[in-house]
C-alpha cells in the first residue's frame, strides 16, 4: 500500500483528503497550518484539514514554518507528496524526497491563474471556464509541469463559494484517477509555457473596494468574484458599506456620473447604482457599517431615509 503525505489547510482541500482515505492508499500523515485565532472572541480554531484528520485518526503535523520544520515529515517515509491549498512553500529536499515526486491540487488550468487566490480571480476577471491541474511541484510558484486537466464552465450566478465547492469535488475526482498512473509510471507530463502564466495574487483590501468607473458587468463580476468572502464594499455617507450580492440591468442612463444611485424602490425593494457603462446593477444584499447584513428590500423598508436618488457611492 502507497504511503502518502497530504499537505492541506482549508475547506478546500477536505474532499481531496476525503477521497485519499477512501482509496487504497495510506495517509501517513497530514500537514497543515498552525490552529489560527477567529472571530471576535479569538478562540484557537483548527484548519479544517485538520479537523477531518482527527476524524480519520490521522497524525497532524503543523509546522509555522516547514522550510524550518521539514525534518520530522522525512521520518514517515511517504511514497508521495500531495498538497491542495496548503499555504507554505515547501523546500527542495521535501519535494525531493518521496520516490514518486511531490505533486499539487490546483484550482485553475495553468498556466493560467498561478498564485493563491485563483479562484477568486476566475470570476473577478470574468471567465466563463476553469478547471483543477494536477502538476508536480517545484521551487517556483506553481511552475511544475502539468499532469492531467479538467475543466468546468463557470455560469452566470456562480460566486467563490459555489466554484469552490466544485472545484474541491473536481479535484478530490481528478487525482483519484490520475494517481494509478503516477504509481504505475505511465502518466504523462506536460511543461508548462511560461510566456502565457498569469497570476492570481492573494485577495488584498485594496482590490475589495468596487471600482464604479467600470462596467457594471465588470462590477457584477467584482461583487461575485469576493462573495462570501472576502466581500466587495463602497463607501456611503463615509459609512463603509458591503455589497453581498446584486443584479445586472438593462436600464441605460445617459449622462450619469458612475456610482450615482439612480433608484431607490423602497415598495420593490431596489437600489440601483450606475456605473462606468452608464448601465447599472441592482444591489439585492447589503451591510451598512454597524448593521447586520440584509437583503435590501429589508433594510429599505427599515431605513427608508438613508439612501437616495442622486447620492454617490464613493
Amino acid at each position: 500500500m502507497k504511503k502518502i503525505v497530504f499537505m492541506g489547510t482549508p475547506d478546500f482541500a477536505v474532499p481531496v483528503l476525503n477521497r485519499l482515505v477512501e482509496s487504497a492508499y495510506e495517509v501517513v500523515l497530514v500537514v497543515t497550518q498552525p490552529d489560527r485565532p477567529k472571530g471576535r472572541k479569538r478562540i484557537l480554531t483548527p484548519s479544517p484539514v485538520k479537523e477531518a484528520a482527527i476524524e480519520h485518526h490521522i497524525p497532524v503535523f503543523q509546522p509555522e514554518k516547514i522550510k524550518n520544520e521539514y525534518e520530522e515529515i522525512l521520518q514517515y517515509d511517504a511514497d508521495i507528496i500531495i498538497t491542495a491549498a496548503f499555504g507554505q512553500i515547501l523546500p527542495q529536499a521535501l519535494l525531493d524526497a518521496p520516490k514518486y515526486g511531490s505533486i499539487n491540487v490546483h484550482a485553475s488550468l495553468l498556466p493560467e491563474l498561478r498564485g493563491g487566490a485563483p479562484i477568486h480571480y476566475a470570476i473577478l476577471l470574468g471567465k466563463q471556464t476553469t478547471g483543477i491541474t494536477i502538476m508536480y511541484m517545484t521551487a517556483a510558484l506553481d511552475a511544475g509541469d502539468i499532469i492531467a486537466q479538467q475543466s468546468i464552465e463557470i455560469s452566470e450566478q456562480d460566486h467563490v463559494g459555489t466554484l469552490h465547492d466544485k472545484l474541491s469535488q473536481v479535484g478530490a475526482g481528478l487525482l483519484k484517477e490520475t494517481l494509478p498512473a503516477i504509481f504505475a509510471g505511465t502518466h504523462t507530463v506536460t511543461p508548462q509555457d511560461p510566456e502565457q502564466a498569469t497570476y492570481a495574487p492573494n485577495v488584498s483590501r485594496e482590490l475589495e473596494r468596487i471600482d464604479w468607473e467600470q462596467s457594471n458587468e465588470t462590477v457584477y463580476n467584482h461583487i461575485r468574484g469576493l462573495h462570501p468572502w472576502p466581500v466587495a464594499y463602497t463607501t456611503h455617507q463615509a459609512k463603509r458599506l458591503k455589497i453581498w450580492w446584486a443584479v445586472l440591468e438593462n436600464h441605460v442612463y445617459p449622462d450619469t456620473a458612475p456610482g450615482t444611485i439612480v433608484e431607490v424602490d423602497v415598495k420593490e425593494g431596489k437600489l440601483s447604482v450606475v456605473c462606468g457603462n452608464q448601465k447599472s446593477v441592482s444591489l439585492t444584499s447589503i451591510q451598512l457599517a454597524g448593521k447586520k447584513k440584509m437583503e435590501a428590500a429589508v433594510f429599505l423598508k427599515g431605513n427608508p431615509e438613508e439612501f437616495k436618488v442622486g447620492q454617490m457611492l464613493e
